[in-house]
């Protein structure tokens, strides 16, 4: 990368000291574009006063992709009947998207627990308000949930064939975003195999009441602001800075 790349802008605050020990090009942290929307993912006080009560809000996540809900609806269906089956009371949310909707209702037929399903981001960010806790497929949202301080249980399953090209060209602690950037494994994983209702429902069991993990979690995501702050520039005045710095450079040397 060094030979053609001269400056990398880092979304997020673990890369610059990956690039230095890969011996990458210059590479700096510039911020990552929700800390300048971090009061859409916050509660205000009625919010919060809904967040408390019972039964507790749980989102149910799929994925962004027609892939994706593919591969999780069914296991995350399952995953809710136990939970009802033993006897744990949620009101269930399932935010997705406008060109997702008909696959996520085609794949929620099936579902003994009927969600109240939200379309679009602005709805999608009014449900995290409200949310206790979420059962979502490993990504981006991992770190949206973070910053909302909704504690999760996180999935993942691919086909046979990416999840041969993955096992051999990923060697990392956790594949999850919000465990990355926090720096420890305060999310539990069910990745493949592992991707099992009974796996998925004892954990969401844990953080729908006042557990330890739950705890874990919660103190874990109030230092989420300060782990990705810039200081007092925003994210796109950082990296247009870097930008204009990189550009000079370049014309000095020529």
């Amino acid at each position: 990368m060094r030979a053609y790349i001269d400056h990398v802008l880092a979304l997020l605050p673990f890369e610059p000291e990956e690039y230095r020990r890969l011996l990458g090009p210059p590479c700096s942290y510039v911020g990552h574009p929700l800390t300048e929307q971090l009061s859409t993912f916050r509660p205000g006080v009625e919010e919060q006063r809904r967040r408390n009560e019972a039964p507790p809000v749980l989102l149910v996540l799929p994925g962004s992709r027609r892939s994706e809900i593919r591969h999780h609806m069914a296991v995350f269906g399952e995953t809710l009947s136990r939970l009802q089956a033993e006897g744990v009371a949620f009101e269930l949310i399932l935010p997705t998207m406008p060109h997702l909707l008909e696959a996520v209702r085609e794949g929620a037929r099936s579902w003994k627990a009927e969600p109240r399903v939200v379309v679009g981001e602005q709805e999608k960010r009014a449900a995290f308000r409200i949310a206790s806790a979420a059962l979502a497929k490993s990504g981006t949202v991992t770190l949206e949930l973070a910053i909302a301080g909704v504690p999760m249980v996180t999935a993942y399953r691919v086909g046979p064939v990416e999840a041969w090209f993955l096992q051999r060209a990923i060697n990392v602690k956790s594949v999850i975003l919000a465990n990355l950037v926090i720096g420890e494994n305060v999310v539990p994983e069910f990745l493949q195999q592992d991707c099992t209702p009974e796996k998925l429902s004892g954990a969401l069991r844990e953080i729908l009441t006042d557990s330890p993990l739950r705890r874990r979690q919660v103190e874990a995501f109030a230092r989420i602001d300060e782990i990705m702050s810039t200081g007092n520039q925003p994210p796109s005045v950082r990296a247009a800075d870097i930008v204009l710095a990189t550009l000079r450079k370049s014309r000095g040397a020529n």
